[in-house]
């Protein structure tokens, strides 16, 4: 494919790269460049850079899980065909570094291996959204629940900060896929329902533990009813 670009082209290229010592930061800047200029330039995937490892860092609100073994196999898959994606990321200026909001464990298998950071000179793939807080749990959910892969309680946690945040119910189901009756048990589970009672909700999600409950205080209701009444017969 090199031969498709014209000489003069790749001649350029080769002497100004070579200038800079050939680095991962000329490369990029070359990357930007022609991301800044391609047909496809709203698309992240357009521009994926290499960026030093320390100044990645994992958000605090991703539900996805993977197991040990899983884990082991993601480290194998990378050692034997490189890194074929990209972690997906957001910038955060406040903090000078990209928040992952997709691939987490690509990540750990990197600073976890210091065979796999000295093949990629401590780099890690990544792209880059420009997305808010809210929206960006809300990618993080799309990316997991696209692999079938997020678990409960951190689905219940990600949509109690979201709920806080200010989203309606259905911009939460709207944004993540989500059925109603779905987040009406992530809302039980986390206790926002509590919190906000919406009668809709109670009646159309009871738990068990919660008719137990109800059962019990009828019980009781009943047991005191019945003791009143015999008192007045007395």
């Amino acid at each position: 494919m090199n031969e498709d670009l014209p000489e003069y082209v790749r001649e350029v290229i080769r002497v100004w790269l070579e200038s800079q010592g050939g680095s991962d930061d000329a490369v990029n800047l070359l990357r930007a460049y022609v991301h800044s200029i391609a047909p496809n330039q709203h698309m992240p995937v357009d521009y994926v850079r290499w960026v030093p490892l320390e100044l990645v860092e994992a958000n605090n609100y991703n539900p996805n899980s993977v197991a040990r073994a899983e884990m082991g196999l993601l480290l194998k898959s990378i050692e034997a065909d490189g890194y074929t994606q990209p972690v997906v990321t957001m910038y955060d200026e406040t903090k000078g570094k990209y928040v992952i909001v997709d691939g987490f464990h690509r990540y750990m298998v990197l600073r976890a291996n210091e065979v796999l950071r000295e093949k990629t000179g401590g780099r890690l793939p990544i792209v880059v959204i420009e997305k808010d807080v809210n929206d960006r749990m809300a990618s993080t959910v799309r990316h997991n629940r696209a692999r079938g892969k997020h678990s409960v309680d951190g689905m219940a946690n990600m949509v109690f900060k979201m709920l806080d945040g200010g989203w309606t119910d259905a911009e939460i189901c709207n944004e993540l896929g989500m059925e109603p009756e779905e987040l009406v048990r992530l809302k039980h589970i986390t206790g926002f329902s509590k919190l906000f009672a919406d009668a809709q909700y109670n009646r159309a999600w009871v738990t068990r533990s919660q008719i137990r409950v109800r059962k019990a205080y009828e019980a009781a209701q009943a047991g005191t009813v019945e003791h009143a009444n015999n008192g007045e017969r007395s």
